[in-house]
């Protein structure tokens, strides 16, 4: 799990890039399509958090699935949190509701629950950061991520901190190693989780693998991630 909310690469400086037209049907926050062939280590454009002790295994692979012949992230923690950040341009989720992506997962890290501090760890995640000042204790963080034990549809408070709210979208191993395509609808995510509509946009979005505290080992691919208007 996610160490410290200072280390999400929060920013609010307007200097992060955000891809697509100001009224573009989609915003592709990624698709690995510009990353060099092959590449080795965090994605150029992102951010590793430096909780990481370096035993990720991080890299830009082609991928084969019923879409096609696609760019993916190769990610492998050995009894390791590995973290990725990427500023974006404050996203509405008003305007831009929508979250879509593709992953796999290979393995789950043996004993996984999100639901208890001692097993919080997850095989693959993203979190949508919606920063509020101070930072570091009034931020409101989403992570959707595919869980080792926990139902999925579950939604709850991390027990590791207060500022992240899990939603489980997978769970389990009955789908391992399938690429799968996702869609949320973020807005209708938030009001049912804060009661309110997010006056602040997403300023950051993150990738993370993780099994560190159930010391196992945890493999995935992360496909494209883009926000639409429906």
């Amino acid at each position: 799990m996610i160490a410290a909310l200072a280390l999400f690469g929060i920013a609010s400086s307007g200097q992060s890039a955000r891809s697509g037209a100001e009224d573009s049907a989609t915003i592709v926050v990624e698709d690995w399509s510009s990353q060099p062939a092959g590449h080795v280590g965090v994605p150029i454009g992102w951010e590793k958090q430096s909780w990481s002790r370096g035993q990720c295994d991080l890299r830009i692979e082609e991928r084969t699935d019923p879409i096609g012949v696609r760019p993916a992230l190769h990610m492998v923690s050995e009894n390791d949190n590995c973290t990725i950040s990427k500023r974006v341009r404050k996203i509405d989720v008003r305007e831009y509701p929508i979250l879509r992506w593709r992953w796999r997962t290979v393995r789950l890290p043996a004993g996984g629950d999100s639901r208890q501090a001692a097993t919080d760890d997850q095989a693959a995640q993203i979190y949508l950061v919606f920063p509020r000042f101070p930072a570091a204790v009034r931020s409101r963080i989403i992570g959707y991520v595919w869980d080792s034990t926990a139902p999925a549809g579950s939604v709850f408070r991390s027990p590791s901190t207060r500022l992240v709210t899990y939603v489980v979208v997978r769970s389990g191993p009955g789908e391992l190693d399938r690429w799968i395509s996702e869609r949320r609808n973020v807005l209708e995510d938030f009001l049912r989780i804060y009661g309110e509509e997010p006056t602040e946009p997403i300023e950051a979005v993150t990738i993370a693998i993780d099994s560190n505290d159930t010391r196992s080992r945890a493999e995935s691919y992360m496909g494209e991630i883009v926000f639409g208007r429906q």
